[in-house]
């Protein structure tokens, strides 16, 4: 229940935007508009606008786009399916607000789903808590000829008395209802605009007093009460709860019991109240404020739900996301010194405010010392289903220590392209890289939700990374060939030498050559990279083939003593042709040999560490390369 009560916080700390619309840019970079919506209101998609006056008298209709409308409901409503008629109270499908449905359908045995909304309707309207917008609606739906008005308008369009299943007729120009339609025009669903001429009416899925007026009304009708589990507070229960957390369409619940006669609950609780005993009030808030918070700023790969947020700054750092596109990889590197270890909590304060610079407001020590950090993972396995596949809350200082070490021990040189130019810089690779790095080049999403949700306990946890995605790196990095692109290997490269150097962080390995080292793996690698970096210079820029060191790199890893041999035969040429170049090459073939125990030049596999010599030593040689020619044209 620990999530359930910091959503439900979460929500009460975020009073001042319920009801507000907000918007963010699509991929596409059109807006998309998202809400904290009100207790007692849901989202549905709408495909009919009607609009009527203050009377009750229709003006207009037509078929819309889909769009995401609020709309106030009820427990049964929110969770209907099935024959069970459930009908919402104000927008709903054409069954329900058009009394005239059977007419034109011939399904009679959906009479009472328009009669239960009619009585609904009525009995706010007949409250103390009627709203005149609510009326007007009540007004027009009560004469039970919407369908006759929305075929007289050509919205809807009907043969023989009878809506149309699907537009035949290749003549005429497609109504645009069987274009918003996935299925036949009777599924519909219609919402309603009130219009007064020289009135500036709000929109009813917008209107602050209607949301709070079906809200006290509501209220009226919720009995039953019990303890809390969540608040501990003596409150009205519900047993059946909210869905659609995802996106409007999404069925699958979070708490739900619903079957009496499995194991859902039985053998420990008598019923499944005593399994989740949660409050009306409780239910709604947590659950509004979790689809809200996955609207915002949730992350969604393949149905599952990455999300990260602070008790009272809600944008906080995830740790799902690339460092480098936040500007904020030095931050990371930092070892702290001594003085900085002294008097560690005011430097990370320091530090954090920094972090949070654009996406926060300035935030005080004291406001700092009182933060929270939630992590919440959620998938459905089923689509009725939703689960926490992960729930961690951390004291701030906790959360960036632990994202500050992950960051420091897979630091690595990466590549990334900002714009049109490619930059580098030291950091950590996002767990979108990795996935790609290990089972890629073009992993499925199911693939990368996967990677996400495994690596996220090594990051926050403190576990370590599972063998697997490490040698599966080591092994496409050790592949060059498989990849058309040479920065794709390079990105491989790059991510399995994070990875290694995370696996081996006792060792202390740095992107900074060792020369001092006698571990065989990585003198192994820096001999490879002698070898490429040599046969690369004879080749001169205008040959893209290959090197040998780079096309025997797998073998090399399998049998490095032996293929060793073949490379440095074919390496004979080469060092001819770069003459005094390459004799300095063999002289540091030579150096690099003479490190070497007597016993460990041998053919035994080399593990990932032999990478992290590659990489350094071509590093090293190519940098060295780049300041020799910056001198010369000085």
């Amino acid at each position: 229940m620990n999530y359930l009560k910091a959503l439900y916080e979460t929500y009460e700390n975020s009073q001042n935007e319920v009801g507000k619309v907000a918007t963010k840019p699509a991929k596409d970079g059109t807006p998309i508009e998202y809400m904290l919506l009100p207790i007692s209101h849901t989202t549905q998609t709408a495909h009919i606008e009607i609009t009527i006056n203050l009377a009750g008298d229709l003006i207009k209709a037509e078929a819309i786009d889909k769009a995401s409308t609020i709309l106030p409901f009820t427990e049964e409503s929110g969770s209907r399916a099935g024959k069970k008629f459930a009908p919402h109270v104000l927008h709903d499908k054409l069954m329900y607000v058009a009394g005239d449905y059977c007419e034109y359908t011939g399904e009679d045995d959906k009479a009472d789903a328009f009669q239960k909304y009619i009585e609904q309707l009525r009995d706010w309207c007949e409250s103390p808590y009627a709203h005149p917008h609510v009326t007007a609606i009540y007004h027009y739906v009560k004469q039970g000829r919407l369908i006759a008005d929305l075929i007289s308008e050509r919205v809807l369009h009907a043969e023989n008395h009878r809506l149309l299943k699907q537009w035949t007729n290749t003549e005429l120009e497609k109504p645009k209802i069987f274009s918003v339609l996935a299925g036949e025009q009777s599924s519909a669903f219609v919402r309603f605009v009130i219009h007064e001429p020289e009135q500036q009416i709000p929109l009813l899925w917008r209107n602050e007093e209607v949301f709070n007026a079906y809200i006290a009304y509501y209220n009226t009708k919720l009995k039953k009460q019990d303890i809390c589990y969540v608040s501990g507070e003596i409150a009205p229960m519900i047993e059946r709860h909210p869905n659609k957390l995802r996106n409007s369409g999404d069925k699958a619940k979070l708490i739900s019991a619903n079957d009496g006669t499995g194991y859902t609950y039985r053998g420990r609780f008598k019923d499944s109240v005593q399994a989740a005993n949660i409050s009306y009030d409780v239910s709604q808030k947590a659950h509004n404020a979790l689809k809200w918070l996955i609207e915002r700023q949730g992350k969604q790969i393949d149905g599952r739900v990455f999300l990260v947020w602070g008790s009272q700054y809600l944008d906080m750092f995830p740790a799902t996301d690339d460092l480098f596109e936040l500007d904020l990889e030095n931050l990371f590197q930092e070892t702290p010194t001594e003085e900085e270890k002294v008097q560690t909590r005011e430097v990370l304060a320091e530090k954090y405010r920094h972090l949070l610079v654009g996406r926060q407001k300035n935030m005080s020590f004291e406001e700092l010392e009182n933060e929270k950090v939630y992590i919440l993972t959620l998938d459905a396995a089923t689509p009725g289903r939703i689960a926490v596949l992960y729930y961690r809350d951390f004291q701030i200082w906790t959360y960036f220590e632990r994202l500050s070490e992950w960051h420091r021990t897979t630091s690595w040189r990466q590549t990334r392209k900002k714009g049109d130019q490619w930059i580098e810089f030291e950091g950590s690779p996002s767990f979108y890289t990795i996935a790609h790095a290990a089972f890629g080049p073009r992993p499925s999403d199911k693939v990368v939700k996967g990677v996400m949700e495994r690596l996220l306990p090594c990051v926050l946890d403190g576990r370590n990374i599972p063998l697997d995605i490490i040698r599966s790196s080591v092994v496409r990095a050790s592949n060059p060939q498989f990849y058309e692109q040479n920065w794709e290997w390079e990105q491989v490269l790059t991510v399995a030498c994070a990875l290694v150097k995370k696996h081996y962080q006792k060792e202390g390995w740095q992107v900074a050559l060792n020369t001092e080292t006698t571990d065989r793996d990585y003198l192994f690698g820096r001999l490879l990279a002698v070898a490429d970096v040599l046969e690369r210079s004879a080749l001169g820029r205008d040959e893209n083939r290959a090197t040998n060191a780079l096309r025997y790199m797998n073998m090399f890893q399998s049998n490095p003593q032996r293929t060793w041999s073949t490379i440095q035969r074919n390496l004979q040429p080469y060092q001819m042709k770069l003459r005094e170049k390459g004799i300095r090459y063999s002289k540091l073939i030579d150096e690099i040999a003479a490190k070497f125990e007597y016993d460990d030049f041998n053919n035994k596999p080399l593990s990932g560490k032999y990478l992290l010599g590659y990489y350094s030593q071509r590093q090293d040689l190519y940098t060295k390369k780049e300041d020799k020619e910056g001198e010369e044209q000085s």
